[in-house]
């Protein structure tokens, strides 16, 4: 079990740096689901004692992410379609309501980071670059709630909605003709526009993906990833 082992931040304590290098390796399949992990292993790749990464494979398993067996160590939960769609219907109310605030306070200054990160979005579409897409898709879902002045609200989503984030990773990994960079571009054109609705609607759309692209996925990752059968 090898992961990827991300930088510290700066006054980032034991406790977070553990959490969130677990969490970006689960996230991007590094640990794959289902897979077997050690506290042992983990604190040596991580430079760690134990007690922080005991501290983020509990909050992990909180959320359902992580699965702990007394005794017996742990492993990361496979991918479940109910917490899925919960998931995703959170972000789906949640992004509705800040995209419809957004289109009534962007500046244009916010409209040109829009428009600047869709661009880079293409770029790497184009290039193929999925690292980079799942980089810029985040900080354009950010930017929308920082335009609707709404950061604490991303920041408490963002650790409820961990596992439609694996899945969409996987998404931007696995359609070759991804419809999301798109979908971008039409969201930052309706908020420009100021159009409420559109923006909504587009929204909405585009957090549904996941349930066009399910066949797409099967057909890449091994179905052993899955809790059930889709």
């Amino acid at each position: 079990m090898q992961m990827r082992v991300l930088p510290r931040k700066a006054r980032e304590n034991n406790r977070d740096y553990a959490l969130r290098t677990l969490r970006e390796n689960i996230i991007h399949l590094d640990l794959p689901p289902g897979s077997r992990i050690s506290e042992n292993e983990l604190a040596a790749q991580l430079g760690l004692s134990r007690t922080p990464i005991r501290e983020a494979l509990m909050e992990l398993a909180r959320v359902r992410l992580v699965e702990v067996y007394p005794q017996r160590g742990s492993a990361i939960a496979l991918i479940d379609d109910e917490l899925v769609e919960e998931a995703r219907f959170l972000r789906s109310v949640m992004e509705c309501a800040v995209v419809e605030l957004a289109c009534r306070m962007a500046t244009e200054d916010n409209l040109l980071l829009l428009m600047e990160n869709v661009a880079r979005q293409e770029y790497y579409l184009a290039q193929g670059q999925a690292d980079q897409l799942w980089r810029l898709d985040g900080s354009f879902h950010s930017l929308l709630f920082a335009i609707a002045r709404k950061e604490q609200t991303h920041a408490l989503m963002s650790n409820l909605t961990l596992h439609f984030d694996r899945v969409r990773n996987m998404t931007l990994n696995t359609v070759e003709n991804s419809a999301i960079v798109s979908d971008h571009r039409a969201i930052a054109q309706a908020v420009a526009a100021r159009d409420e609705e559109a923006a909504k609607r587009l929204m909405s759309v585009h957090l549904s993906r996941y349930q066009v692209d399910k066949t797409h996925l099967l057909e890449r990752y091994p179905a052993e990833y899955f809790k059930e059968s889709c």
